[in-house]
């Protein structure tokens, strides 16, 4: 593929974007951009949903992870299904009697404003760094295959990419990413199928023969039961249950546009059909990856030593435009779905937990308005920053221990919600920064010497449920004791 027929898809997609953002951005108030005035169609938030849970990360490395990891992300993805059940029957309902715009709200009602506070702070660092990271990432692929060939700047590329979402985020907020992101999960669900039907197509295999080819390549186990080792069977569904909860539930760039539901039932009924497309996505991407394998062996493509580089390079030179296009498609979405919403929560938790501009009676709709565009583009400009920073370092080593971090600060919130719903004990409110601030750093600690320290153990994604269990524990010592009563 020419680099301009690349940027002429890019472009298309785009235009498309805008057009949805003009349809539901019309006469938007505040309470569309927070909550798309709770008139959000279930169907359409849950299909939405899986391309706001995905990433261009997640479309270039779990296909090329498949040989290391084989299928065993199914575990995690099991546990996903009992996790969101949780978000479903637990923590919607209590979102919805409690009428949150921000779900750290509920951190100040049950435990006070520093407790608020130190919730919505790991979530704006986590989802800063994270966004910022996997936006990195992807730009990277697409500067690499288009804007390198025309001496164009990695800075400009990414600076454009952030004009582009806040074109289209700006004004219309929840009610605009709703519609948004049902497009681009369309796309990435598609860029997906067809790539598999591209694959099929050149190795001359129907449907059978693709379910063989994925069975019999060596690289589809599912479960696996070697205690010490990351992909044992209950390390990985356990943790799913917890990421489920924690990214998902406890998230508040995911919650908003479920609280954008017309009512609760609604609301759990997304959750439920997102949990079904979910799974198959997450079985097709995994398929994906076995095909790519195969195609390499049958056709003598070498291995990259970066398997991230697989799929990109078997569509981009061995499999034709159509295949170049799609990809293109599904990368485009997975890169927009995964950056938009951020900016809109972000702002949206930053001046409802911070600003707490939701108890500002003094202040007219104008002003409130103005304040939440100045600070939609404030974080357009530091999510911008921090990718650059990204660059200049140039290390692929930081941009994993990025991730790694962002992983660490959702095991405070998991804590934090737990000791709220499971206890009545009251805490001493201005101990709970510290709290989560410990909990992380002693699972650092952790996770640096558990192979000295145990025999050989290995932390996989179980260590964010030993983080939290690490913050639970720091609340029940900071808990207030209350005089007894007779």
């Amino acid at each position: 593929m020419s680099p301009l027929l690349i940027l002429g898809c890019i472009g298309t997609y785009f235009c498309f974007l805008l057009l949805i953002a003009w349809r539901t951005s019309r006469n938007a108030t505040s309470a569309s951009y927070y909550l798309g005035n709770k008139a959000s169609p279930w169907y359409a938030v849950a299909f939405g949903l899986i391309g706001d849970s995905l990433s261009g990360v997640t479309f270039i490395s779990v296909p090329g992870r498949v040989a290391s990891a084989q299928f065993s992300y199914m575990q995690v993805v099991l546990g996903y299904v009992v996790g969101y059940v949780v978000i479903a029957q637990v923590l919607l309902p209590m979102y919805y009697r409690l009428n949150l715009t921000s779900i750290y709200s509920y951190l100040q009602q049950r435990f006070g404003r520093a407790s608020q506070k130190s919730g919505a702070f790991f979530f704006l660092l986590s989802r800063t760094t994270g966004a910022a990271a996997r936006l990195y990432l992807a730009a990277n692929i697409i500067q690499a295959f288009v804007f390198d060939a025309w001496g164009i700047p990695f800075a400009l590329t990414v600076s454009v990419i952030i004009l582009l979402i806040l074109a289209y985020t700006l004004k219309g907020g929840i009610r605009t990413l709703v519609w948004t992101d049902t497009f681009q999960s369309s796309f990435l669900i598609l860029g997906v199928v067809l790539s598999i039907w591209a694959i099929a197509r050149e190795l001359d295999l129907d449907l059978s023969g693709i379910v063989g080819a994925v069975r019999d390549g060596g690289n589809s186990q599912v479960f696996f039961w070697d205690w010490q080792e990351k992909r044992y069977f209950w390390k990985q569904f356990l943790s799913g249950v917890s990421l489920a909860i924690v990214m998902t539930g406890l998230d508040q760039n995911m919650m908003q546009k479920n609280l954008s539901c017309r009512s609760l039932r609604e609301a759990q009924w997304n959750i439920y059909a997102f949990t079904g497309v979910m799974f198959v996505v997450n079985a097709l991407f995994l398929s994906l990856g076995a095909l790519l394998y195969h195609y390499a062996g049958v056709t003598g493509v070498e291995i990259p030593a970066e398997t991230d580089k697989l799929f990109p390079l078997v569509v981009f030179q061995h499999l034709g435009i159509f295949a170049g296009i799609v990809f293109v498609a599904g990368l485009t979405a997975a890169t927009f779905s995964s950056a938009d919403s951020v900016l809109t929560t972000l702002t949206t938790s930053f001046l409802i937990d911070f600003l707490e501009m939701d108890k500002q009676a003094t202040w007219n709709e104008r002003r409130k308005t103005v304040l939440r565009h100045q600070i939609h583009i404030l974080f357009a400009v530091l999510l911008l920053l921090v990718i650059l920073a990204f660059k200049a370092l140039n290390s692929q080593a930081v941009i994993t221990a990025v991730l790694t971090l962002a992983g660490y600060t959702y095991g405070p919130l998991l804590g934090l919600f737990a000791f709220g719903l499971f206890t009545k004990a009251p805490v001493k409110d201005r101990w709970v920064p510290l709290i989560c601030v410990a909990a992380p750093v002693l699972c650092w600690v952790l996770n640096s010497s558990s192979e000295r320290w145990l025999s050989g153990y290995q932390f996989g994604f179980e260590l964010l449920i030993l983080n939290g269990l690490f913050t639970f524990f720091g609340l029940w010592l900071a808990r207030e004791r209350l005089p007894r009563t007779v």
